[in-house]
């Protein structure tokens, strides 16, 4: 099933910066195989569903592994059975 998504990743105790966390976070879903596109406050992405969950899961346990003890990730879900959703669509 084909989805986008918005993801927002909050990492928690791992002080003021998040800087390298957020860079690994964007690294990884850049390397993921689905359409990403970045922006202020987080980052959407197009694919297939099973691949979108399987990434985030992925992205949690890289940040704690790496020492984030704390994270809160804020998603949006979109799937469609009239037709497939993509980020191009969603554009004015």
């Amino acid at each position: 099933m084909q989805a986008t998504a918005e993801i927002q990743m909050v990492p928690i105790g791992v002080g003021v910066s998040v800087r390298n966390e957020v860079r690994r976070v964007v690294e990884i879903l850049n390397s993921s195989g689905l359409i990403v596109e970045t922006h202020a406050s987080g980052t959407n992405v197009e694919g297939e569903l099973r691949r979108i969950l399987r990434v985030i899961e992925d992205l949690h346990e890289m940040l704690h592994a790496q020492g984030s003890m704390r994270l809160i990730s804020f998603i949006k879900l979109e799937t469609r059975t009239d037709k497939t959703p993509t980020l191009a669509g969603k554009r004015l």
